[in-house]
């Protein structure tokens, strides 16, 4: 993606962040602090909802998913004006948020859908399959560019099975993925695939480590991984040390090809340092600003703007939704994109 693009999704964020000052207090349930992201969220979003007028209630569940209920329904009864909700477990909302709705709060669904439902209102999301199409074009990149035309040897993880967006991350990469297998130019040693296999409950770092431990004693004591489809920088980084314990990176064992999701400082680092291969960005300032737009938009009796009313069915509806677009980030273009576009300073990187 050009820079000039990256800098009009970086200004989507000002653009989305209504100048206009309304009253109303907004309530933000985020679903954690032990990632990077989910801070950058609720910080983005704290800062332009208050830029536009509105104050704003932020919560953070700890994963807890008893603790996020409890966060919500204490929002409800405060009485705030619109909920936005990335949820911990997107099917375990639905009382809660008929409460919601029963009270006159309108509910914007942020980054993950929430299932079974009818009192979701919109949803501001990105591309989760694009996402997951770019993780598996990177990996195949990767793959050619460090070990030629294969074949190659292949695991794959999968991210939270409670979270909707691991499923369009799953198939976006399978739908690149699906076709090199079947002519054999990918094998997957394992045989583990599908997301009820490949599964990583809580988008768990060591769980992924443990799981990558367990593959590597299983399938690979004589043979090599060329390349490991990872749909989060959390979970890379923990199948990374495990690929790193046992030799990999150094002598003839070459560092397999590793992707990601979300440009995490430290899969930054790792990039680097020759370890993750690739990752995917998400703007968050650009996400924060589309949802700031759509509360302005439901409180002032007008249409939020969307892009996407087929995609997203909870499973009672097919809820609308905006989507943006995800930028695949490797060491050709990371300092195009990731400094040149304000979201980090140098000094955070090195």
């Amino acid at each position: 993606m050009k820079f000039t693009k990256v800098l009009a999704l970086a200004a989507a964020a000002s653009t989305f962040a209504i100048a206009a000052y309304a009253d109303g207090t907004i309530g933000i349930a985020m679903p954690t602090k032990s990632s990077a992201r989910w801070i950058s969220d609720g910080n983005s979003m704290v800062e332009q909802f208050e830029a536009a007028g509105y104050d704003t209630d932020l919560q953070y569940a700890e994963d807890d998913i008893p603790n996020q209920l409890a966060q919500i329904e204490n929002m409800i009864t405060k009485g705030v004006d619109v909920l936005v909700v990335a949820a911990i477990d997107g099917t375990t909302l639905s009382n809660a948020l008929s409460n919601a709705a029963a009270s006159g709060i309108k509910v914007i669904a942020y980054d993950r859908l929430i299932r079974d439902s009818g009192d979701v209102d919109y949803y501001a999301t990105f591309d989760n399959f694009k996402v997951g199409v770019q993780q598996a074009s990177s990996l195949v990149s990767g793959l050619k560019e460090r070990f030629g035309d294969g074949p190659y040897n292949v695991e794959l993880f999968g991210g939270s099975p409670d979270d909707n967006n691991a499923y369009f991350f799953y198939n976006g990469a399978m739908s690149v993925l699906d076709p090199l297998i079947a002519d054999g130019t990918v094998n997957v040693a394992s045989g583990q695939m599908g997301m009820d296999t490949v599964g990583t409950l809580r988008w768990d770092g060591a769980v992924a480590q443990s799981r990558m431990d367990n593959l590597l004693s299983a399938h690979y004591t004589d043979q090599q991984v060329h390349g490991v489809l990872s749909p989060y920088d959390g979970l890379s980084i923990g199948i990374l040390s495990s690929l790193k314990g046992v030799g990999y990176g150094s002598g003839d064992m070459k560092m397999p090809i590793v992707t990601g999701q979300d440009a995490e400082v430290p899969s930054v680092k790792s990039m680097l340092a020759g370890e993750q291969y690739s990752t995917v960005f998400k703007d968050t300032r650009s996400l924060a600003g589309v949802t700031v737009s759509m509360v302005d938009a439901l409180l002032k009796g007008t249409e939020p703007e969307i892009n996407d009313t087929s995609t997203y069915d909870n499973g009672v509806k097919v809820v609308p939704s905006y989507l943006l677009e995800p930028v695949s980030v490797d060491l050709s273009n990371w300092e195009e994109i990731l400094i040149g576009s304000g979201y980090y300073t140098m000094d955070q990187i090195k």
